[in-house]
C-alpha cells in the first residue's frame, strides 16, 4: 500500500514542490520542521529531489514523500507532449480543432490562427457512435477495431486519445478500442478522464492526459525506483494527495500541482493566525500565482492551461510570467518591459554568477539593497552584485537612467503586473480586496508584499513562517481526496431523492476504493454530493450542494440570481452528479516561537529609496510579539521580506509576520 500516514503526523514526512528555478523542501520530523532548497533540474527534475534528499540525510526507506510536479505543466505550456493520437467518430475527427469557436479577441477581423492541438494527419475516426440518450446510432464492428488498429501501429504514436460522442452514458465502445491497443502505448479514454457531458471539453481533457501522461509516467517511475522504500504521493491540481502509482495515468490533474500546494499551505499557516479571509500571492522564480480564499481554496472547472480549457477540478487561480527571474527588455517602443521571459533555473539571474546576462527582478531587488550577497539561502549561495550591475547597466544606458533607477523601474513594472493579476481575481469578480488579508509567499513573495497591498487598498498582509517553502509545506497539509463526476441529465422535477442517493453512493464507492488502498481507513473517508444545475436550455451550470431535490431546486434559483440578476420560470435540468472525497486532515502543528528578549538588529543598511538607515533582522531571532516598524528588511533562508516606509508588523505564536498599514484603504 501506499499509506499516507503523514496525515496522522506519524514517521518522517517530506514535502517537496518543483519549481521553476528552486526545488523545495519541508521535512517534519520529531516533531520539528526542517526546510532546504536547491537549484531545479528541468531536464530531469527526479535529480533536483534527489539532490535535496541527500543533503537533507535521509534514507529512502520509511520515508513519506508528498510533491508537487511540474513535468505536466511545463510540457503542456511548452509543447513538449509527445506523439498522441485522437480517436473520435466517424465524422467528428476534426472536434479539437473546430473547438468552440470562441474568440480571444472580440473585436479583431484578422485574429491570429491557432495551430491545432492535434494536426489533421493525427485525427482518426471510427464506428461506435451513440446519441445524446445513449442510444446506439452506428456499431463498432471487428472490421472497425482491425482498420482503425492497423492505422495506429503504422502510426506508431506513444499515445492515444479516445473520445466517443456521449461515452460518458455508456464507455463499451471506448473500453473495446482501448483492450485493442498496443501494450506500449499510453492510452486515456474520455469515460474515464472526464465522464461528464461537453464533447469539446472532454476531448481536450483525454488528448492533454495522453499528450503529457507517457512524460508523467516515467518521471514518476524514475523518482520511484530511485526512492525504493518510500511512499510517494502526488498534489493533484484540485489540492489533495494522490498514491503516485495511481497518479502516472492521470497526467491532466496533476497541472496544477505545485500551485495548489502553496494554496493549502497558505490557508493552513494563516488559519493559525485567525485569518481566513485571503488574497494568495505566489511569487517564485518563474511565475506568479494569485488566488482567492473564502474559508478554503475555491475550485473551478472552468480553468485553462495555455489555450486550451481544463475542465477538471482545479484550484481557481490566476498565473502570470512575473517572478524573480523575469527578464526585463524593451520593447520596439523603447518601453521597458518585465517578463514573461524567463532566466529560469539555468543560467538563473545574472546575480546567480551562472552565465546569465540580462537583468531580472532579482537582480534589481539586489541592487537596491533588498537582497543581501551573503545572505541568500542562509549565506549557502553568495550573490554576485557586480555580475547584476554590469547585466543592469545596458539597460540603464538605453533606458538613459542611472543603475538604481533602472532598477526600481523594473520592480515597478513588475509590481504592476502582479496587482493586476490580484484585480483579476478579486475587483473583476465583484469583490472587494479591502476585505481581505494579503498572504504573500514564494521565494520572491516578501519583497513585494507591502507595494502590493498598497496598490490593492488592503491595509492587512501576512508573510507566513517558512514563506519561502510554503508550497511544501501545503504538501504535508493537505488531505488525500479525490474529485469524482457522473453525467446524469434528468429535470429535477421527474427525478427521485432515492435513486440519486444510491446514486451518488455508486459514485463514490470507487474513490473510497481507492483510498482504503492507499492506507486510509474507510470510516476516516468524508464525502460531499453535489449537483451540476442549469435551466433547460443553458449551456453552463451552477454547482448546488445536495440534501434533496426541492431543497437543490430552491437553492439553484437563489445562487442564480445572486450570480446574474434574475431567475427563469423554466424547469431546472441536473447534469452531472458530483462527489467530492477527503482522508483525514493533517496533525502537523507548527512550532511555536519563543517568548524571550526581543531580537537585535543585525546591521544597518544604506538603501538608495530610503533617507535613513534601514535595520536588518534575522526572522528565526524574532519573539512572538515583536513589534517592527518599517523600514526594515527583514531576512531568512528561504526568502525576504522589505517592510516598507509607513508599515509595521508583528511576530505571531507560530513564526507569522503580521503587516498592517494604518493609513492604508
Amino acid at each position: 500500500m501506499n499509506g499516507l500516514d503523514h496525515m496522522t503526523g506519524e514517521g518522517v514526512l517530506l514535502g517537496v514542490d518543483t519549481g521553476g528555478t528552486f526545488t523545495d523542501f519541508v521535512l517534519f520530523q520529531a516533531g520539528k520542521i526542517s526546510i532546504h532548497k536547491v537549484l531545479s533540474t528541468p531536464q530531469a527534475p527526479e535529480q533536483a529531489i534527489l539532490e535535496g534528499i541527500h543533503e537533507l540525510g535521509l534514507a529512502s526507506e520509511g520515508l513519506i514523500v508528498v510533491h508537487g510536479s511540474t513535468v505536466a505543466t511545463n510540457a503542456a505550456l511548452e509543447g513538449k507532449g509527445v506523439h498522441t493520437l485522437y480517436i473520435g467518430n466517424r465524422g467528428m475527427k476534426d472536434l479539437l480543432t473546430i473547438g468552440r469557436q470562441a474568440r480571444g479577441e472580440l473585436y479583431n477581423l484578422q485574429p491570429q490562427a491557432i495551430t491545432p492541438p492535434v494536426s489533421a494527419a493525427d485525427c482518426l475516426e471510427t464506428g461506435g457512435r451513440l446519441d445524446s440518450d445513449g442510444n446506439l446510432v452506428e456499431s463498432l464492428t471487428k472490421n472497425d477495431l482491425d482498420e482503425l488498429i492497423k492505422e495506429v501501429v503504422g502510426r506508431r504514436p506513444k499515445a492515444v486519445a479516445i473520445n466517443l460522442l456521449f461515452s460518458h452514458l455508456d464507455d463499451r465502445f471506448e473500453k473495446e478500442i482501448e483492450a485493442a491497443m498496443p501494450g506500449e502505448i499510453f492510452c486515456s479514454r474520455s469515460s474515464v478522464v472526464l465522464p461528464a457531458s461537453g464533447e469539446y471539453e472532454r476531448g481536450i481533457a483525454t488528448w492533454l492526459n495522453s499528450w503529457v501522461g507517457p512524460l508523467v509516467a516515467g518521471y514518476i517511475d524514475r523518482l520511484c525506483t530511485s526512492l525504493a522504500g518510500a511512499r510517494l504521493s502526488v498534489m493533484q491540481s484540485s489540492g489533495e494527495a494522490i498514491a503516485a502509482d495511481q497518479a502516472s495515468r492521470q497526467a491532466v490533474r496533476m497541472l496544477l500541482s505545485g500551485p495548489a500546494g502553496g494554496l493549502v499551505g497558505a490557508g493552513y499557516v494563516a488559519a493559525a493566525s485567525g485569518r481566513r479571509q485571503l488574497l494568495t500571492l505566489d511569487m517564485g522564480g518563474t511565475s506568479t500565482d494569485v488566488a482567492l480564499i473564502d474559508g478554503t481554496p475555491r475550485l473551478t472547472r472552468e480553468g485553462h492551461i495555455g489555450p486550451w480549457p481544463v475542465a477538471v477540478p482545479m484550484v481557481d487561480m490566476h498565473t502570470i510570467g512575473a517572478g524573480g527571474g523575469s527578464l526585463a527588455w524593451l520593447d520596439a517602443g523603447g518601453m521597458l518591459q518585465v517578463g514573461p521571459k524567463s532566466a529560469g533555473a539555468d543560467p538563473g539571474p545574472a546575480c546567480y554568477a551562472r552565465g546569465g546576462k540580462q537583468a531580472t527582478v532579482t537582480d534589481a531587488n539586489l541592487i537596491l539593497g533588498r537582497l543581501r550577497c551573503g545572505a541568500f539561502l542562509g549565506g549557502r549561495m553568495t550573490l554576485d552584485l557586480q555580475a547584476a550591475e554590469s547585466a543592469m547597466s545596458s539597460l540603464a544606458m538605453q533606458l538613459d537612467l542611472s543603475i538604481e533607477a533602472a532598477a526600481e523601474g523594473i520592480v515597478r513594472v513588475a509590481n504592476e503586473h502582479m496587482a493586476r493579476a490580484l484585480r483579476v481575481i478579486s475587483v473583476q469578480r465583484g469583490i472587494d480586496p479591502r476585505a481581505f488579508t494579503l498572504v504573500s509567499f514564494g521565494g520572491a513573495g516578501g519583497l513585494h508584499v507591502c507595494a502590493l497591498a498598497d496598490a490593492l487598498g488592503i491595509c492587512s498582509a501576512l508573510v507566513p513562517v517558512n514563506a519561502g517553502v510554503l508550497s511544501a509545506l501545503g504538501m504535508l497539509a493537505t488531505r488525500p481526496g479525490r474529485q469524482l463526476v457522473h453525467a446524469r441529465l434528468g429535470l429535477i422535477g421527474d427525478l427521485d431523492n432515492g435513486v440519486l442517493d444510491l446514486e451518488f453512493s455508486e459514485l463514490a464507492k470507487g474513490g473510497v476504493d481507492d483510498l482504503v488502498r492507499e492506507g486510509i481507513h474507510q470510516d476516516q473517508v468524508e464525502a460531499d454530493y453535489s449537483l451540476d444545475l442549469r435551466y433547460i436550455g443553458q449551456s453552463y451550470t451552477l454547482n448546488i450542494p445536495w440534501q434533496c431535490l426541492a431543497q437543490a431546486e430552491n437553492d439553484f434559483h437563489n445562487l442564480h440570481a445572486s450570480r446574474y440578476g434574475h431567475r427563469m420560470q423554466v424547469p431546472v435540468e441536473l447534469v452531472n452528479l458530483r462527489v467530492a472525497l477527503h482522508g483525514p486532515a493533517a496533525t502537523i502543528e507548527l512550532p511555536k516561537v519563543p517568548t524571550s528578549q526581543p531580537a537585535e538588529v543585525l546591521e544597518w543598511l544604506s538603501l538608495s529609496e530610503v533617507e535613513s538607515a534601514v535595520p536588518r533582522y534575522e526572522r528565526s531571532k524574532l519573539n512572538e510579539g515583536q513589534f517592527l516598524n518599517g523600514p526594515a528588511l527583514i531576512t531568512e533562508m528561504a526568502s525576504t521580506t522589505w517592510l516598507e516606509p509607513g508599515w509595521c508588523c508583528e511576530l505571531d505564536s507560530v513564526g507569522n509576520l503580521l503587516l498592517t498599514n494604518p493609513h492604508s484603504g
